[in-house]
């Protein structure tokens, strides 16, 4: 397995709960109460799963990799995702002070969430695609089979050190049990 495909492999967890968002925004919107349990965990995993492991391994890692075999970081695929990284924290920033809202009884901060999910989502449906589909195939093509071996590695250090393997399989556990729940 190359780091990208472990890469790609974890964007396909996101973009499952990225439709677990959709089906919960339309829960809201229907007027349906929304367990904020669930609103938390969806906020988690985006901010644990997606950012701090998967962002991370990105951020500290792969794109500094390749920025040092040549690939340009301003200006480049590489700053253009570093800039939608930090747009994508913002609109978890606006989600997880709404579900506060919501879950002290304000049914207004439906709205709010919904916003700041569907803005996170689509940003998140388009970055994924362009790094599966452009940035990836750069890393691929200009990184050494050791220097892809050694990212492995990292990535596994990355995982275990910053959020802990347990907590990362607990976070897979949580995204299976609102497929079930809301995509079933």
């Amino acid at each position: 397995m190359t780091p990208t495909e472990l890469l790609k492999q974890e964007h396909r967890s996101i973009e499952e709960m990225l439709q677990v968002m959709e089906a919960v925004c339309k829960k809201l919107e229907s007027g349906e109460q929304v367990s904020t349990d669930d609103l938390n965990n969806i906020v988690e995993f985006i901010k644990v799963f997606a950012d701090k492991a998967h962002h991370g391994k990105e951020e500290d890692l792969l794109f500094v990799a390749m920025v040092d075999a040549g690939i340009p970081k301003e200006g480049g695929p590489v700053g253009m995702m570093l800039m939608e990284h930090d747009m994508g924290r913002n609109f978890v920033k606006g989600m997880g002070e709404a579900i506060q809202e919501y879950s002290s009884g304000n049914k207004e901060a439906a709205t709010k969430i919904i916003e700041n999910a569907r803005n996170y989502a689509s940003l998140l449906s388009n970055h994924i695609y362009k790094e599966d589909n452009i940035l990836y195939p750069m890393a691929d093509m200009h990184l050494s089979e050791d220097k892809q071996n050694e990212l492995l590695g990292e990535f596994n250090i990355v995982q275990s050190e910053k959020i802990g393997n347990e907590t990362y399989t607990r976070l897979l556990d949580t995204l299976n049990e609102l497929k079930e729940k809301y995509l079933s």
